[in-house]
Parts: C-alpha cells; structure tokens; sequence
C-alpha cells in the first residue's frame, strides 16, 4: 500500500543522505522524495512516498525517529492529506493533433500549456499523481517526448 512519510529535519549537508542510507540498507524503496524549505527556520520538509506495510512503515518512522538530524516523522495515512505533485510533460505534435492535445490539456483544469514551439509543446500539470497519471494515459497516444515529475508533496489538512 502507497504510504507518505513527512519528516522534518535540520537542513544540513549529508542529512538527505543519511535518509536515503537508511532507506537502502533496510532494502526498502522509496517511489519518490521532495525536499524543501519547512514552516521552521533551519529545518527542511522531506516528504518520503513507499510502498509497504504497516509493520514496516512502523518500524521505519522508528529507525528515522533516532537519527540525530531528525526533529519529527510523521505517516499521513489515514488523516485527511493535501498531496500535490508538478509534471512537465513534452510532446513532439504532429500538425493535425496539436489541437486535440491542448483539448485535453484545457479539459483537465490542472494542466496547462507552458511552452509551444513549431515542433513541440511542453505541459505542466499540478495535481494528485493519479490524476496525473490519468492524464499521461490520454497524452501517450500522442507520444511523449519528454517527462519530469517532481514526487508527490504532502502536508496534513486541517488544524
């Protein structure tokens, strides 16, 4: 199961680092990771996306909770989560279906048209990742030329 793990940490050389090497040494894949600046002077935001059990979420909110450089780590499942992701997406457009892709880009409300030349048109796209992906399916016929996708950020709703 999805699961995001938001942690605040002391915004230091080699702390990312040491996250990731922690991730890798238990074997355990990260599906995506952001970074930046939090509601805290000196401290960063790192929003972790995994795929894993409760037990293993568990034991690694655990292993992140002892490293020195992390103040907090928090698992947003189940709580009512804002979760955004930015993707740019090139296409290389043949004249004729130009107009069915800025269509499509126009009809999902969270894309659009951020740069357009003679031979491509680049997409940017901020949403949920599975309505990203959503609009990925309707844009591969299309051929993708290129594709950028930032990993979801998250922070939790509400008081």
């Amino acid at each position: 199961m999805k699961r995001s793990l938001s942690i605040l940490a002391q915004n230091h050389p080699g702390v990312l680092q040491r996250i990731a090497g922690l991730f890798g040494r238990r074997n355990f894949n990260m599906e995506s990771i952001t970074v930046g600046g939090s509601e805290r002077e000196g401290l960063s935001r790192i929003t972790i996306t995994v795929d894993g059990d409760e037990r293993t979420i568990e034991q690694m909110n655990r292993q992140l909770g002892k490293l020195i450089d992390v103040v907090e780590v928090e698992c947003l499942e189940g709580r009512a989560v804002l979760a955004r992701e930015l993707m740019l997406v090139k296409l290389r457009p043949e004249s004729r279906t130009r107009a069915d892709i800025l269509a499509i880009a126009e009809k999902f409300g969270c894309a659009a048209v951020v740069d357009a030349g003679a031979g491509s048109v680049v997409i940017q796209v901020v949403g949920e990742a599975e309505r990203n992906d959503a609009l990925l399916r309707l844009l591969r016929p299309y051929g993708i030329a290129g594709l950028g996708r930032t990993g979801e950020t998250a922070i939790p709703q509400g008081d």
